[in-house]
């Protein structure tokens, strides 16, 4: 070969040297991601935009939907009536958080600095009501909590009550029923940020003569914030869409958002006013995440605690 020959060929490439089986395998996991990707697209983007269209659609004469644009379904929400509905559920989501922090904290610090053997068993403890459906749990709650229930039995049995208390069908046992279901969510964020925590940065505290709720309040907490700011997060999204244990807890006396929605969809036969109320209420999660990610910074250790 000349150097005329050499001068005309094309350079070659490092990537022109890889073998094609090589160059084949590589795109795989790209196919690998196509069944996500089609789920996604099948059972999340295409009904989000399906609630939006509808949203803007006009409620026909006997429930229907008439394919006429309207802002008012938008408009109609923001009455006095359904603001207070949507004021009411982000108190009782409220609620349930502080309710769950309070609580998760320190079962879950118990958990992280448990040895490992009663780890296992804590955490056990935590993820075993997953196993059963939650709507079995909140009817064991109201066997529990009802009039001729077990506490009221239990408690008149000693002689601490005359006559039943009123323990089912408030606010109170709603608060109950959520914060039962919802606890696992804030423990399990906070037991990764603890049990992640540097053992050091104590330690240093301690020999610097820092006391206990010195070292808690300056090192431990800011530390173990990743993982409160991810629980209140996966508790209060959630709280605002339930609608089941208000129903059956509550005896439908506290009307939240969720029950909004799921009463315009099923029984007002109102598709247009409740898809307009889901596609706000996700416009609130979207917000709450977005302060999540802006909180977190955008760090991916952060966001990972689970």
């Amino acid at each position: 070969m000349n150097k005329e020959e050499l001068s005309t060929n094309q350079p070659v490439t490092l990537l022109d040297k890889r073998p094609k089986k090589r160059r084949i395998k590589s795109a795989g996991p790209i196919w690998m991601l196509s069944p996500v990707t089609f789920w996604m697209i099948a059972f999340l983007f295409i009904p989000i935009v399906l609630i939006l269209v509808v949203s803007f659609m006009t409620r026909g004469t006997y429930g229907g939907i008439e394919y006429i644009f309207t802002w008012q379904n938008y408009a109609r929400f923001f009455d006095s009536l359904y603001l207070n509905i949507l004021l009411m559920s982000i108190l009782m989501a409220t609620v349930t958080t502080v309710i769950c922090i309070i609580f998760g904290y320190p079962f879950a610090y118990i958990i992280a600095r448990s040895s490992p053997k009663y780890r296992t068993f804590l955490l056990f403890l935590v993820i075993i009501p997953f196993w059963t459906n939650s709507l079995i749990r909140t009817y064991a709650w109201i066997i529990l909590l009802r009039t001729e229930g077990v506490i009221n039995h239990l408690l008149m049995s000693i002689g601490i009550i005359s006559e039943p208390l009123a323990l089912l069908y408030n606010n109170g046992a709603i608060l109950v029923g959520l914060v039962y279901t919802l606890f696992p969510f804030m423990v399990l964020p906070l037991y990764a940020s603890i049990e992640k925590l540097d053992k050091s940065y104590l330690e240093a505290a301690s020999d610097l003569g820092a006391k206990g709720w010195q070292t808690f309040m300056k090192i431990t907490l800011p530390l173990t914030m990743p993982g409160i700011v991810a629980g209140s997060l996966l508790v209060f999204i959630p709280t605002l869409g339930l609608f089941f244990i208000p129903d059956l807890m509550g005896g439908a006396k506290t009307m939240m958002i969720g029950n909004l929605i799921k009463n315009q969809f099923l029984t007002a036969r109102d598709w247009p006013f409740g898809a307009a109320s889901s596609v706000i209420l996700v416009i609130l999660t979207m917000i709450l995440i977005f302060v999540y990610l802006r909180i977190s910074k955008g760090n991916k250790d952060d966001l990972g605690v689970m």
